[in-house]
C-alpha cells in the first residue's frame, strides 16, 4: 500500500453506512476485544435507529470515504444535548486509515460541532485499552468522570465515561 490513501469526510449520510459503521466495529471490536453478535447487533440497532431520527440542526455524522466505501465515522447525538450532553459515538477506522491524522479531523469536526451549536458539555463512553482513541480524546479536551467493571457491549471491560465541558454555563 502506498503512503498516500485518498480519501473525503462526508457530512451526513450516505448510503452503505449503517452496515459498514457496524462491520467496522464488529470486525475491529471482534479481533482485538473479543466481543460478539451481541456488540455488532448493537452498534447496528442503535445507528438505525439514531439515522432514522437524525436532525441535522441537532446531530452530526462525519464518514471517513475511500473509493465511494464508508472507511470511518464519528457522530454527534444531540437529542439530548441540553440535559444530559451531547454524546460522541461509534468513532472508528479501517487499518488502512489508522495512523493518518483522519481520526484527529474526525474528532475535531465532531467537537467543533458541538461548540458551534453552544452545547454545555459532550461525553463519551470508552474502556480502558484504547490507547490511540484515549490519546485524540484526550488531546481535545475529553477527561475521564467515572470509570467501572460493566457489560454494556456484551463483554466485561473497565468502562470509562468521559467528558467535555463545549462552553461555560
Amino acid at each position: 500500500m502506498n503512503n498516500e490513501l485518498d480519501y473525503s469526510i462526508e457530512n451526513g449520510y450516505v448510503p452503505g453506512a449503517i452496515g459498514r459503521i457496524s462491520e467496522l466495529h464488529g470486525v475491529y471490536y471482534h479481533a482485538n476485544w473479543g466481543f460478539g453478535l451481541f456488540f455488532e447487533a448493537k452498534v447496528a440497532t442503535e445507528i438505525s435507529a439514531f439515522l432514522s431520527r437524525y436532525d441535522a440542526a441537532r446531530d452530526g455524522i462525519w464518514l471517513a470515504v475511500v473509493d465511494g466505501r464508508v472507511e470511518g465515522s464519528i457522530v454527534i447525538d444531540g437529542i439530548h444535548a441540553s440535559s444530559e450532553g451531547a454524546h460522541l459515538r461509534w468513532f472508528i477506522l479501517s487499518d488502512p486509515l489508522r495512523g493518518r491524522g483522519v481520526g484527529r479531523q474526525l474528532i475535531n469536526r465532531a467537537v467543533d460541532f458541538c461548540r458551534r451549536r453552544r452545547y454545555p458539555k459532550a461525553y463519551l463512553w470508552t474502556f480502558e485499552g484504547l490507547d490511540a482513541a484515549k490519546h485524540l480524546y484526550e488531546d481535545v479536551g475529553f477527561r475521564v468522570v467515572r470509570q467501572h467493571r460493566g457489560v454494556q457491549w456484551g463483554t466485561e471491560v473497565n468502562e470509562q465515561y468521559c467528558e467535555l465541558t463545549c462552553r461555560r454555563v
